[in-house]
């Protein structure tokens, strides 16, 4: 796994997205892009996106990305950095109950991009189970090091945790036509729609606008086996992503 910037572009979106595998050669992912005024206040807690899917060039290993911090464009970008008062986790359900029986924590130490390091801890049962009350593992971090760099093995666990291309295109003008009550409080989306849609349908595929190209975002990506993460049931995972305080 190698990750790097590719060009600024990025994304806004809700507090959690949720997704489920069910195969071995099937992928799965969310989106959900400036969902709530909470996370339009506070980018650093907006989860945009969650993508799990099966490495392709080795079938035994998966690959986990969480993006957030939306909208950072080229001047922001080389600062960004994340919130050391939130946990990022990945919940893993191996048992088909829509409980999480494993969970990975993410954290981070320091405030600056300078001298900002991510901490791992891999997967194991979570300290709390449901959406409440979450809280850090007390157990060493299996990965840790600064971000915006590649950590771990090859053959083990890798991570990237920082500034990344992100892959999803959103016409947003249009879809704040679509749902007036999504539109943000300011800015130049935040005026009444002026255009004209087919009836609760977007804009055809050559005249829609990527308003997210042009910016990036924060990313966590985690590589490792997929025998690390399964029960009984080997192919089948429930996943989700969430951002807490």
């Amino acid at each position: 796994m190698s990750w790097k910037l590719t060009r600024a572009q990025g994304a806004l979106s809700a507090l959690f997205a949720i997704a489920a595998i069910a195969g071995v050669a099937h992928y799965a992912h969310s989106s959900d892009h400036q969902d709530t005024p909470l996370v339009e206040l506070n980018p650093r807690m907006d989860l945009t996106d969650f993508y799990a899917f099966q490495n392709p060039t080795d079938p035994s290993r998966i690959v986990l990305i969480m993006n957030t911090s939306g909208f950072l464009d080229p001047a922001q970008t080389p600062s960004a950095a994340f919130d050391p008062e939130l946990l990022y986790q990945f919940k893993v359900d191996n048992t088909g109950d829509a409980l999480e029986d494993k969970v990975i924590q993410v954290s981070f130490k320091g405030s600056t991009a300078g001298d900002q390091k991510v901490e791992v801890r891999m997967p194991g049962q979570p300290p709390v189970v449901g959406a409440m009350r979450n809280r850090i593992a007390d157990i060493d971090p299996a990965v840790t090091g600064p971000i915006n760099q590649n950590l771990g093995s090859s053959s083990g666990v890798q991570v990237f945790a920082g500034a990344a291309d992100d892959p999803f295109f959103l016409d947003l003008e249009a879809a704040f036509c679509i749902l007036p009550d999504r539109r943000p409080s300011t800015g130049a989306l935040s005026h009444d729609c002026a255009i004209t849609l087919p009836p609760a349908s977007f804009r055809a595929a050559g005249e829609a606008h990527n308003y997210i190209a042009g910016y990036n975002v924060l990313s966590i990506a985690i590589e490792m086996p997929k025998s690390m993460l399964e029960g009984a049931t080997p192919g089948k995972l429930g996943m989700w992503a969430t951002i807490s305080r």
